[in-house]
């Protein structure tokens, strides 16, 4: 009772700081920037440092009260608060409808957004008959008797991880379904599997050339490039660049195999070892483990409705393509699709295929199918719930302005182009950890990059004459992104991979931390180098390699203090 008191007063405390933040604030002569009759309404706030402010609370708050909803929900109001502010004084009209149609409403009605929860119900639909029809419990048995050690384990995470390198969404509840039987078998705890799966998302899919990231990455040039270059082929010319997601790959394959864990992390390792796989902190998400499941459930149960799923998925992202609508390459196909359609239309087609395996399997009768439906839903409710808080709290950032205050910043660094990798770096992965959203941020950062070289952008005829310099930046706006996404707890990649995980999302968050500053600080030194030494061997080289000593360095400095 006591702690729920603490935690209550401390989001009122914040609530009560901001408000008197914005009022004493709006108390202040404007001078010219006062606007006698507004034509738009703006904020007092708009495009000022303040609109990181709400991001900032959120963050705080969630990893000091080790509690989620409230925090998100906390960082939407102050966001609506921030914003009521103009300079006429305060509108509690205004703030109110940003709050709830801007913040919440107009989320829920996205048709992207909509895309994005039909294929997490769908999929936790699946999960569920996968468990009652006894294809998880026959796959852990199988992988326990082929893999019978903590590293295979880790290692098995990492590999399948790497070959759903289509859509990162994807990625976190498929590897989180299917590896879950196994790494708990194991003992490998929950925050370890999250973390491994967070870490084989974002990271694989950026250096992927056939993925939704590709595709995104590939809009996002082409729109910001007035030069006629193919976007695709850009961007797999910033793949050996992009430091953070080659190192934190590496940084996964050096803790599966050599078993080594600091920070918080650690903890959790030594509990899981013991049996205690959460650390007492566990998941609102059932697993499932205590349903009643079929005996003659079969290890094909499992992979045959995974295996339908990818390839339906991959099907329709390519139909939303226009893959099979016309003349349109595989890879143009990725480049136009849509991916919350796509993936909610494989999903869906995915669900009837799997449902009629089932019955004809009679490891499941229809009303057993049916009656999945709801438990897969109610399954993925505490992850609904943090995504929509979480695309609330974006659209307060968005609605005051956050990003294009970051992209004015930015430009006033533009003329140190020796540094501006190692800027665009530092700069994307505190946007992105602000906001959530990687597309987002090079969204924001990769136009300013083509402005800053217009001029050496202007006679590049395609993408193999682009300068290297050029690609390095593009690379560290991408780099950074992805850093920041992966590290933030209102980011829906971080979200997804607790939910497949079925770990408590603070959890992951803090635990995670630790491993993704130390790729960060040494991709930042990578892109110091990278800013005199234009040389991807010497770049990519001197960076592996500092990698891989400050991880002895630190294992070493953990097990000399253990001892």
């Amino acid at each position: 009772m006591k702690k729920a008191l603490r935690i209550f007063g401390i989001l009122l405390l914040c609530l009560a700081v901001v408000g008197s933040f914005g009022l004493s604030f709006s108390a202040e002569e404007v001078g010219d920037t006062a606007v006698a009759a507004e034509e738009e309404y703006v904020s007092i706030f708009n495009e000022t440092a303040v609109a990181l402010l709400p991001p900032v609370i959120a963050i705080a708050l969630a990893l000091i009260t080790k509690e989620a909803y409230s925090s998100l929900f906390i960082g939407i109001v102050s966001g609506g608060i921030l914003y009521g502010f103009s300079h006429g004084g305060f509108n509690g009209e205004r703030a109110f409808n940003a709050i709830l149609n801007d913040g919440l409403i107009a989320n829920l009605s996205d048709t992207y957004n909509v895309g994005i929860l039909v294929f997490l119900v769908v999929l936790g639909i699946i999960v569920v008959m996968m468990n009652r029809a006894g294809g998880s419990s026959a796959y852990g048995e199988w992988a326990s008797q082929r893999i019978k050690t903590r590293r295979g384990a880790a290692v098995s995470t990492f590999g399948l991880g790497a070959l759903i390198f289509v859509d990162d969404y994807f990625n976190c509840l498929t590897v989180g379904s299917v590896m879950r039987p196994l790494t708990d078998k194991q003992r490998i705890s929950r925050a370890k599997l999250a973390y491994l799966i967070d870490a084989t998302a974002a990271p694989i899919c950026i250096i992927a050339p056939i993925s939704s990231w590709a595709a995104a990455v590939s809009g996002t040039v082409q729109d910001a490039n007035g030069a006629d270059i193919n976007g695709i082929a850009l961007f797999i010319r910033t793949i050996p660049y992009n430091l953070y997601a080659l190192l934190t790959i590496a940084m996964v394959l050096f803790i599966a195999l050599s078993g080594k864990d600091y920070g918080p992390m650690r903890k959790h390792e030594l509990n899981a070892a013991q049996g205690d796989l959460f650390s007492g902190i566990q998941s609102e998400i059932v697993d499932g483990g205590n349903e009643k499941t079929n005996s003659k459930g079969k290890v094909i149960d499992l992979i045959l409705p995974v295996v339908v799923l990818i390839v339906l998925c991959v099907v329709g992202m390519l139909y939303s393509g226009g893959l099979f609508g016309g003349e349109v390459s595989v890879i143009d196909a990725f480049a136009n699709c849509d991916a919350s359609y796509g993936l909610a239309l494989g999903s869906m087609a995915a669900l009837i295929v799997n449902v009629i395996y089932f019955l004809l399997r009679r490891v499941l009768s229809f009303k057993e199918c049916m009656a999945s439906i709801p438990e897969g839903f109610k399954q993925m409710v505490p992850a609904i719930l943090i995504l929509t808080f979480a695309w609330g709290l974006k659209s307060m950032t968005s609605l005051l302005g956050a990003g294009t205050f970051v992209a004015g910043v930015v430009e006033q660094f533009t003329a140190i182009r020796i540094l501006l990798p190692a800027i665009l770096f530092l700069v994307a992965v505190l946007l992105s950890f602000a906001t959530g959203t990687s597309w987002g941020t090079f969204g924001i950062l990769i136009p300013i990059v083509t402005g800053v070289f217009e001029a050496d952008l202007a006679t590049v005829s395609d993408a193999g004459s682009i300068p290297s310099l050029v690609i390095i930046c593009i690379s560290a706006c991408l780099a950074g992104a992805v850093c920041g996404d992966h590290c933030s707890p209102i980011s829906d990649t971080t979200i997804m991979s607790s939910t497949g995980a079925h770990c408590d999302h603070v959890t992951h968050v803090s635990t995670q931390l630790p491993y993704v500053m130390t790729v960060a600080a040494v991709s930042f030194l990578g892109y110091l180098l990278a800013g005199f030494v234009q040389n991807v061997f010497v770049i990519l080289g001197v960076s592996l390699v500092l990698m891989i000593a400050v991880l002895w360095g630190l294992t070493a400095f953990v097990n000399r203090k253990k001892k």
